[in-house]
């Protein structure tokens, strides 16, 4: 009967052993001898699992019968885990022999447990190097480098520099998404709009198909690295490998780690600040703004919210004294919907005319404007002065603190209590510091979301001043309103009150 030879190799096996599939088969034949041999290679598939096709059909041709004797190169071949490895030695030995290049495996209570010795060491060797080749990407990402490539829309991956390099023709296509969505035009409106418009325009995707999907879309218009903030270390993809070989509820999914573990990258960036701030705040909208086109266009519609039961209110036609008239409702017909409404009901020509109104007072006088979105003149704040004050003061505190460590291991008689209580006041000085950063940050994140709202504020103005306000079409209006207007909330006693960016 012929014998089986059983080799496997993964990545991780060639970077830190030197294994090579033709290395292994060598050995194995010279072990196995002049006989007729059956090669059996898994070859770039991970030891941690089982369903490996060379291995399932050595098995299988196993319990068949067709194979007397099995020769592996090593015991961690057959499997990275102990308890696999030797559930796959056992079914072996039920019919055929198992034999070792580098070491004997004999059914004796001393051979099983060096088997089972070996099987532990494999098993801790492979956590030992995913631990290692994890820490080494944290360490790299830490110094500024980009571990991997993250085959972001708009950059190519630079091996030699491991660093992100802008490519300009998908950079383009990057600016005109964010131009799209933030200055909506008759071309494409909203997510799915521009998903379309590209894939009208034959615009290639990262994998060069034709179509584009929204929600690619919604994950470029989300991606920080465009302003030139990367996050590495962000994901937790923990035994996501072994997904392939496991059933539907027993998954393991992608989670998020805590914020204080992601790793800062800097990187060059595509678009400017101000611009994706302001897409941030469209995306928390968008579903309602853009939703559901309907035939006639509503110059409010997604923007009007019942302030008395919460819900939006929808345009619609409904019939009152015979004839037919244009209202926003909040009342929901929908199979499914958590609220029903209280039944508020306006006339669409009503607060049309009304908001509008208020539109034409405040483009036509930008500074009341900027005082009904609580806007402060263009500085430097005074936030970011003490911020990088704060920063220095929390570095002097650090190299403080690691000059008395060094001190203490460097010179002898010295006062322990004095240098602990120093150490002490050091850090708590320290934890003070850390937290007005936080609070600082918190601040200056709000001043650049209002100086976005500034600068759409200012096109918005021009945008209407360029035209004679008579000459506005409805779709130019209903743009410029959402280019300011992030909300109206109107109440059954009449007030009306509007919310902007």
């Amino acid at each position: 009967m012929p014998t089986a030879i059983y080799v496997r190799v993964s990545t991780e096996d060639q970077a830190k052993h030197g294994y090579s599939i033709p290395d292994q088969i060598r050995q194995c034949r010279t072990k196995a001898g002049e006989t007729d041999i059956w090669e059996y290679v898994d070859e770039g598939v991970s030891g941690e699992f089982l369903d490996r096709p060379a291995l399932l059909r050595l098995r299988q041709d196993v319990h068949d019968g067709l194979i007397d004797t099995v020769v592996c190169y090593d015991p961690d071949r057959l499997s990275r885990k102990l308890a696999h490895s030797l559930l796959v030695a056992e079914e072996i030995e039920k019919r055929a022999r198992l034999v070792f290049v580098n070491g004997e495996f004999a059914k004796t209570p001393e051979g099983m447990l060096f088997y089972q010795m070996r099987g532990a060491v494999a098993e801790f060797e492979k956590a030992k190097i995913t631990e290692r080749m994890a820490s080494g990407r944290r360490q790299k990402a830490r110094q500024g480098k980009v571990v991997r490539d993250f085959q972001i829309y708009g950059y190519r991956y630079d091996k030699e520099t491991a660093q992100l390099r802008v490519h300009e023709e998908e950079a383009a296509v990057v600016r005109l998404i964010f131009d799209l969505f933030t200055k909506p035009s008759a071309a494409a409106q909203g997510i799915n709009g521009i998903a379309n418009h590209l894939t009208r325009q034959g615009i290639p995707t990262k994998k060069h198909v034709g179509v584009w999907h929204r929600q690619v879309v919604r994950q470029i218009l989300h991606n920080p690295a465009y302003i030139g903030e990367l996050y590495q270390n962000r994901w937790n993809a923990e035994g996501m490998l072994g997904n392939p070989f496991r059933n539907e509820d027993e998954k393991i999914h992608l989670k998020a780690r805590p914020r204080s573990e992601w790793i800062y990258t800097p990187c060059p960036a595509i678009v400017e600040e101000a611009q994706w701030r302001y897409a941030q705040q469209l995306l928390t909208t968008s579903r309602r703004r853009w939703a559901g086109q309907s035939r006639h266009e509503y110059l409010l519609s997604g923007l009007v919210r019942c302030a008395d039961c919460g819900n939006t209110m929808t345009g619609r036609r409904a019939k009152n004294w015979g004839r037919f008239v244009y209202e926003y409702t909040c009342v929901k017909n929908t199979a499914g919907a958590k609220h029903k409404g209280c039944g508020h009901r306006l006339i669409c020509e009503d607060l049309d005319g009304q908001i509008w109104q208020q539109m034409q007072a405040w483009l036509t006088a930008p500074e009341e404007l900027a005082t009904a979105i609580n806007e402060e003149p263009l500085q430097t704040p005074y936030e970011q002065d003490e911020w990088e004050r704060v920063c220095r003061d929390i570095e002097r505190n650090e190299r403080g603190q690691q000059r008395l460590l060094a001190l203490v291991t460097e010179e002898d008689g010295l006062d322990l209590g004095d240098i602990r209580d120093k150490l002490k006041e050091l850090k708590a000085h320290r934890a003070q510091g850390e937290a007005r950063k936080v609070e600082l940050e918190t601040i200056l994140a709000a001043q650049a979301e209002r100086d976005g709202s500034r600068q759409t504020v200012q096109e918005a103005v021009e945008h209407y001043l360029a035209v004679h306000p008579e000459e506005l079409t409805e779709g130019q209006r209903r743009e410029i309103l959402r280019m300011v207007v992030r909300e109206i909330r109107v109440y059954k006693d009449g007030r009306v009150d509007v919310f902007t960016f």
